[in-house]
C-alpha cells in the first residue's frame, strides 16, 4: 500500500507570506556560505540533503486529503480520506492518471462534514466528469444534505446538480467491517462536534488507520482502550495531533481535537508500528510544526521502556508512505 497525503492542515487552509518564504531564501543563503552550484539538481540535493526540513521545504497549507493507492486493485478505482482543499490537486492528478488509462470510479471516506474536511469537493475535476464515478462513503446519514448546502447559490455559484459525475452516497456502520475497492474498510465513532468517524483499511496484511478530528481525554480509559483495539497492529496510523497536551486539556479542552503525546501513548499500547502526525494547527509556522515533530520523537524514546520503537513521522503535503 502506498499512502499519500494531499492535504494536512486542519480548520482552514494557509500559505505562506512573502515575508516567510524571503526569510526561508535568506537562512538557505547563509547556510550555502557561499558555496556554488553547478545547476539546479545540485542545488536540489543541498536543500535536500543538507538544510532542515522547516528551512528548505514545508509542510503546506492544504486541508485534510489522503489517497490511499493500492489499497485499490487497477479496476477498483480511488480511495480517498476526507474532501479538504487538497482535493483539488488530487483531482487533477487522478485525471491525468484516467487518461493513461485508470478507471475514473472513486470512493472517498468522510470522518465527518465541517467545512475544511468538504470544502474542495466544488473544486474537483472529477466532479465535473460525465465518466466518472464518485461514491461518498461516511457515517452521516446528513452527509448529502451537508455537500448541497456548501453549494447552494448563497455560497458558491456552480450548484451541486450541475455535476456531471455519478455521485452516490452510503451510510457507513460502526462495529460492521465493509469490502469496498478490494479493501476490509471499518469505522469508529470519535468524540468531535457532530461526531467524527476514525477509518481503518486493510488490505493484504496491511493495514491504515485515519483519525483526524478526534479529542481523546486523558482520563477517559475506555475511549483509550477502544482506540487501542482499533489501531491494533496497524502498519500506519494517520492521527489528529492538532495541540500541545496543556492546550488539549486546558483552553481547547472540548474542541474535539487530541495532542501529539495521547497519540503516541494510544499507538504504543496498540502495538501501531508508525505514527503520522497530521492536521496541524493553522497558525502554526514550518519551524513550529518541526519542533512539535522532534519533541515527539524524544517523548517516544524516552517511554518506550523495552517496547518496540514506534516510528514517528510528520506529515506534510506531498508526502509518500510505502507500507
Amino acid at each position: 500500500m502506498l499512502v499519500r497525503f494531499w492535504g494536512t492542515r486542519g480548520s482552514i487552509p494557509v500559505a505562506a507570506r512573502a515575508g516567510d518564504i524571503r526569510r526561508k531564501v535568506a537562512r538557505a543563503l547563509l547556510a550555502a556560505d557561499g558555496r556554488r552550484f553547478r545547476d539546479e539538481a545540485e542545488a536540489l540535493a543541498f536543500a535536500g540533503e543538507a538544510l532542515p526540513f522547516a528551512m528548505a521545504q514545508g509542510y503546506g497549507g492544504a486541508t485534510n486529503c489522503v489517497e490511499i493507492e493500492g489499497g485499490a486493485g487497477a479496476d477498483e478505482g480511488f480511495i480517498l480520506c476526507d474532501m479538504g482543499s487538497g482535493l483539488r490537486e488530487f483531482g487533477s492528478d487522478a485525471q491525468a492518471r484516467c487518461a493513461r488509462g485508470r478507471p475514473p470510479v472513486f470512493h472517498i471516506f468522510l470522518s465527518h462534514l465541517h467545512w475544511d474536511h468538504i470544502m474542495g469537493f466544488p473544486f474537483f475535476g472529477p466532479a465535473f466528469d460525465r465518466e466518472a464515478q464518485i461514491v461518498i462513503h461516511s457515517g452521516h446519514a446528513d452527509a448529502e444534505a451537508a455537500l448541497r448546502r456548501q453549494q447552494e447559490e448563497i455560497s458558491f455559484p456552480v450548484p451541486f446538480d450541475s455535476l456531471r459525475a455519478r455521485i452516490g452516497f452510503r451510510t457507513l456502520e460502526p462495529g460492521r467491517t465493509y469490502d469496498i475497492a478490494g479493501c476490509a474498510v471499518s469505522l469508529a465513532p470519535q468524540y468531535h462536534p457532530h461526531v467524527s468517524y476514525a477509518y481503518r483499511f486493510e488490505r493484504g496484511g496491511k493495514a491504515v488507520c485515519f483519525s483526524t478530528d478526534a479529542e481523546h481525554r486523558i482520563d477517559d480509559m475506555a475511549d483509550e482502550r477502544a482506540f487501542e483495539a482499533f489501531f491494533r497492529d496497524a502498519d500506519l496510523v494517520i492521527a489528529d495531533t492538532m495541540y500541545s497536551l496543556a492546550d488539549s486539556i486546558t483552553l481547547k479542552a472540548d474542541w474535539g481535537h487530541s495532542s501529539n503525546l495521547v497519540a503516541v501513548a494510544i499507538c504504543r499500547g496498540a502495538g501501531a508500528r508508525r505514527l503520522a502526525l497530521f492536521h496541524h494547527e493553522p497558525t502554526c509556522g514550518d519551524e513550529d510544526i518541526a519542533r512539535m515533530h522532534e519533541e515527539t520523537i524524544r517523548y517516544e524514546a524516552a517511554h518506550r521502556g523495552g517496547a518496540r520503537a514506534l516510528e514517528v513521522v510528520c506529515a506534510y503535503d506531498g508526502l509518500e508512505i510505502a507500507l
